[in-house]
């Protein structure tokens, strides 16, 4: 049943912002679903450049991710919704301590998805009711370009470092989708207004942007830590710092956060466990405990050898010499994954040991990968 931008259409969107607000959720928009047709092209051109690296996904994906009508011809309109997960304090401040391991604000608390799908099953729920309109959600786990909508809906506008910026909040958003047959009263799209700002671009430890507004994810720490399943390339190891999931950098560095403090009392607050995590702890787990200490997390998803991968660079950029002895350790672990940046990282802390144990560990090694990070040089 279509609504239009009648008193009632008027009447049902109110509904539906109050109820959002009482669900929790801080921003609230609704864009057309053919909002965007710039999509299309801007994917392309970012596909043909490589800048996905190995999400092969995306590509796969590419004709229904362009066009929200692409992945549902019935969709008219989009509802675009926002929560805040500003932090506490400055997730920059970690990356100067050593021993422990940053891990990106998003993956401090429960994972994502499950917080934000269940809010937004139960507006699209009265939505249904209200409208006899058929809806579907999204919450980041199908071909639909969220940033772009929300811009288009009035949540705010992709910044230069690409992610959602909103005069509320910052670089601090939680996006979630509601895409409706029903035609409905929709929001003024917001300038972008980062101005001559470039500091997102600027603190980039890998100068992941060849532009303003265009990400290589090939060189974004973000997408090396979580999405890349193979070890990381040698010239982002040391970059990478003690960032062991995720790189909260560019969106930490963007002025408009100053706002985020505006936000609802009843903001996520991050697990005390992932807020400062010891380096010397987290090598040591095995995949039950891994499993263990993330359940509920995104960080869970990851699984336990890439996550030692990541914290294997921590600690190789250290400059602990009391983690040598937990290194070694990893050098006989079972995945080749976790015993070549174990090599890494003992020839970062301790050369000689690593040089001492090289013929030996050589001579048993079968692994290419592994076997190629004891040949080259030290790093």
């Amino acid at each position: 049943m279509p609504i239009s931008t009648s008193d009632r259409g008027e009447k049902l969107v109110a509904e539906l912002r109050q109820r959002a607000s009482a669900l929790g959720f801080d921003s609230f928009g609704i864009a057309r679903a053919d909002a965007r047709p710039d999509l299309p092209e801007k994917l392309a051109r970012a596909l043909d450049a490589g800048w996905h690296g190995d999400m092969d996904w995306m590509a796969d994906t590419a004709e229904r991710r362009g066009s929200t009508t692409g992945l549902w011809p019935e969709a008219r309109s989009v509802i675009m919704l926002g929560l805040n997960y500003g932090p506490q304090s400055d997730p920059l401040a970690l990356l100067n301590e050593k021993r422990l391991g940053t891990i990106s604000v998003y993956a401090r608390n429960r994972d994502y998805h499950d917080i934000i799908k269940g809010k937004l099953k139960e507006l699209a729920g009265l939505l249904a009711r209200r409208s006899g309109a058929e809806v579907k959600v999204f919450v980041d786990t199908a071909p639909l370009m969220e940033k772009p909508l929300a811009e288009a809906a009035g949540l705010g506008w992709q910044g230069k470092h690409s992610v959602l910026v909103s005069r509320d909040f910052g670089s601090w958003l939680f996006l979630g989708a509601i895409v409706t047959a029903a035609e409905l009263p929709v929001d003024k799209r917001q300038p972008e207004s980062c101005g001559s700002c470039t500091k997102c671009l600027d603190i980039c430890p890998t100068q992941a942007f060849a532009a303003p507004f265009r990400l290589d994810a090939r060189r974004c720490l973000a997408y090396l830590s979580v999405e890349h399943k193979g070890q990381i390339p040698l010239e982002f190891r040391a970059p990478m710092g003690n960032r062991i999931y995720g790189c909260d950098d560019c969106l930490a560095v963007c002025p408009w956060n100053k706002f985020a403090s505006l936000s609802r009392e009843a903001r996520l607050l991050a697990r005390p466990e992932l807020e400062r995590p010891e380096l010397a702890e987290l090598v040591q787990l095995d995949d039950v405990g891994f499993r263990a200490l993330f359940s509920g997390s995104p960080i869970k998803r990851i699984g336990v050898s890439r996550f030692l991968r990541n914290v294997l660079i921590g600690i190789g950029n250290s400059g602990q010499i009391d983690f040598v002895p937990l290194v070694e350790k990893r050098l006989d672990d079972e995945s080749p994954l976790v015993r070549g940046v174990a090599i890494w990282a003992l020839r970062r802390l301790a050369p000689e040991r690593a040089e001492a144990l090289r013929a030996g560990l050589m001579a048993r090694e079968k692994h290419a990968d592994v076997l190629a990070e004891w040949s080259g040089d030290n790093p």
